[in-house]
């Protein structure tokens, strides 16, 4: 595993959970809004934590933490991913992953070794604008079997979106809701300025009004939807 994070307490990663939160180093994509630079671009990779220095951490909060999220990045493309899980899993955690989608192979054994207790998935916007708001091509197939197959894992779930102008408008949340629709909870991201994977544009967040307005259009596709 190459982790570049390690966040020893949370109590908002995992829903109804004391957590910690792991960070994992590298993505398949590179979206414009991303303020996690120094965990997707190489060239500002934070220092390597050894896996060993991370599973001492949980061994010794056994009874403190009930959950762990792991995180990136993007966890998927870790190639001893599925035995880091199960290695929590064993200490007795209940392990959440957030995941781009884009490994579905991946994805898909992680589920059938039924090791994960929830997913966080983002959906970066339309299938059809996916190439323009990640900068990676290609994904599109890989991206649609992910939400198939996480909306039939019956495992806990969630999608959501970071949204940020001129880079999303109103009526992406349309083609979101189309693209994951009849999926049970969905969560709204305002863009908070910060450091940007690409600092070369400009973004902004969108005001409550629309947030609201992109809200009322996902609640047509999806059971449960908010702003978070």
């Amino acid at each position: 595993m190459l982790i570049g994070g390690l966040q020893k307490t949370t109590l908002v990663d995992y829903p109804g959970k004391v957590a910690a939160t792991v960070f994992t180093l590298g993505c398949s994509f590179r979206c414009h809004f991303c303020h996690n630079p120094e965990l997707v671009l190489p060239e500002q990779f934070n220092p390597v934590i050894p896996t060993e220095t991370v599973m001492d951490f949980f061994k010794s909060r056994i009874g403190k933490l009930e959950a762990v999220c792991i995180t990136g990045g993007e966890p998927t493309v870790q190639k001893d991913i599925g035995k880091f899980i199960a290695d929590l899993k064993a200490l007795g955690y209940l392990v959440k992953l957030d995941t781009n989608g884009t490994m579905p192979d991946v994805l898909q054994k992680l589920i059938d070794a039924k090791n994960i207790d929830y997913i966080a998935m983002d959906i970066k916007g339309p299938i059809e604008r996916y190439a323009e708001i990640t900068s990676s091509k290609g994904f599109e197939e890989k991206i649609q079997q992910s939400i198939k197959m996480i909306m039939a894992s019956g495992i806990p779930y969630e999608f959501r979106t970071t949204i940020a102008k001129p880079l999303h408008s109103i009526n992406d949340f349309k083609g979101i809701g189309q693209l994951i629709n009849g999926s049970n909870l969905y969560y709204i991201q305002n863009f908070v300025s910060s450091k940007q994977v690409d600092d070369k544009m400009t973004l902004q967040p969108f005001s409550q009004s629309e947030l609201e307005l992109g809200l009322s259009f996902i609640k047509k596709y999806v059971n449960k939807a908010y702003i978070r």
